[in-house]
């Protein structure tokens, strides 16, 4: 049997990314096949929506078994920190995009919008209502994973269990308080510039609320089952920084959609 020798993962053959390719290229030419009511389009974003899920699953079950086999070295632990870095990195251009043309109609509004923000038949949101409860939930939920993270360093296993499900609890409160939210405005996507800006704003970061609490989630099991150690516990570490990049980004939300839009 050969010794490994150095710090490296090589990582195994695996099925994974070539399936994850093709999901998400069935998903996107289905989804789009449906908006346009092409014949069959709802059949294979569904079919696409679930490989996806599917692949997701079976890989991130494959990198738990690595790093519980011992092959997420401190060089290997180092790269992954660095690459979920960039990930948020990109995810902070991606909602860059919509600050930017949210800010470009609102602070030059154009004469069809009758030159005022928001416009004329928009009835905004009261920001102190439901936003501002959001607001408060999500921000307690920054301090309870981190808190979570803290008992985590110092060995207090069951206490990281029960701020871990504290966030989720919020998470999920966070996630109903908004769906609440979108039962009330008397303004759709197709609204124009501020309907469209404000639900893909908030609905995707609404996207990223429910994909981090799921990456909570799995942390939850991880460290109930002692997947993690004082020292090796980068899974979770990378659920809270996706965790406090939602928190930050629907800070800016609702400062510059809800207060200052309003």
């Amino acid at each position: 049997m050969n010794q490994q020798r150095h710090l490296f993962h090589l990582v195994n053959i695996s099925p994974w990314p070539i399936f994850a390719g093709f999901s998400a290229f069935i998903l996107c030419n289905g989804t789009v096949a449906f908006f346009y009511n092409m014949e069959h389009g709802g059949f294979f974003s569904l079919f696409g929506l679930f490989s996806l899920i599917f692949t997701t699953i079976f890989w991130w079950r494959d990198v738990v078994r690595e790093g519980n086999e011992g092959h997420h070295t401190y060089v290997v632990q180092s790269n992954l920190r660095y690459g979920m870095i960039l990930f948020i990195i990109s995810e902070i251009m991606f909602f860059f995009a919509f600050f930017w043309a949210y800010f470009h109609s609102s602070l030059a509004p154009t004469i069809e919008l009758g030159s005022i923000w928001p416009p004329e038949a928009i009835h905004p949101f009261n920001p102190w209502d439901i936003p501002f409860i959001n607001t408060l939930i999500l921000l307690l939920s920054g301090v309870t994973i981190t808190w979570a993270h803290y008992a985590m360093i110092h060995g207090l296993k069951d206490e990281a269990i029960q701020t871990i499900m504290g966030t989720i609890g919020l998470a999920i409160i966070f996630t109903c308080c908004q769906m609440w939210e979108y039962e009330e405005p008397g303004f759709n996507i197709s609204d124009g510039i501020y309907g469209s800006t404000f639900y893909l704003a908030t609905g995707f970061h609404g996207i990223h609320v429910i994909i981090g609490t799921i990456f909570i989630i799995i942390s939850l099991f991880r460290i109930y089952f002692d997947h993690y150690t004082i020292t090796h516990h980068f899974g979770f570490e990378a659920a809270a920084w996706y965790w406090h990049f939602v928190d930050v980004v629907w800070l800016f939300l609702f400062i510059s959609i809800y207060y200052w839009g309003s």
